[in-house]
């Protein structure tokens, strides 16, 4: 029943992408497309999901596999609404995919990437003692929404062909997602 889903975003493209800084060829990769899921109030939720074109079908599917068993998304706003600030977003739990930044290392600079709940799942580094991040973020696999190894929704992400950032040499990134 549609009129009982909670609507967290409902940007136009045009807005999705305001302030982005990204050349055109790099936005006209881009699409915008609507998820829905269960979020940490039980309830339905719909946001959306600025990324990639050439992912768009999977990140679409992988989501409607969360609706369908359940899987906890606590929201999902493109970056925008966080003035393209990924600790902003990510401090907030926010799930999302394209953020514009250095194209050199980030898969999120061209869309090829999502990070799920990453208060969730903070990076927390393997080499060196740093803090994690989300600031204060304690990894808990009993929550709902959160990834592990065998985990159903990681099963489907790697079956797809993404790397999963549990891998990363330096860190664990679990909220981490990206495919070449």
């Amino acid at each position: 029943e549609t009129d009982t889903i909670i609507i967290d975003s409902r940007y136009t493209f045009e807005e999705a992408i305001e302030g982005a800084n990204a050349p055109q060829t790099l936005i006209d990769e881009l699409k915008l497309i609507d998820i829905t899921y269960i979020s940490t109030d039980e309830k339905v939720h719909r946001g959306q999901i600025l990324t990639n074109k050439r992912i768009a079908t999977d990140i679409k599917e992988i989501f409607q596999l969360m609706l369908e068993q359940e899987f906890v998304i606590e929201k999902a706003i493109p970056i925008v609404a966080y003035n393209w600030s990924d600790s902003l977003s990510m401090a907030d739990n926010n799930t999302y995919s394209f953020c514009y930044r250095n194209i050199s290392y980030s898969f999120h600079a061209k869309g090829m990437a999502i990070d799920i709940n990453p208060r969730f799942h903070p990076l927390r580094w393997k080499i060196e003692d740093l803090p994690s991040q989300p600031h204060g973020a304690v990894l808990d696999t009993t929550v709902n929404g959160t990834l592990y190894p065998n985990h159903p929704i990681v099963k489907e992400f790697r079956k797809r062909g993404f790397r999963w950032g549990h891998y990363f040499s330096k860190f664990w990134d679990d909220h981490h997602f990206d495919k070449k």
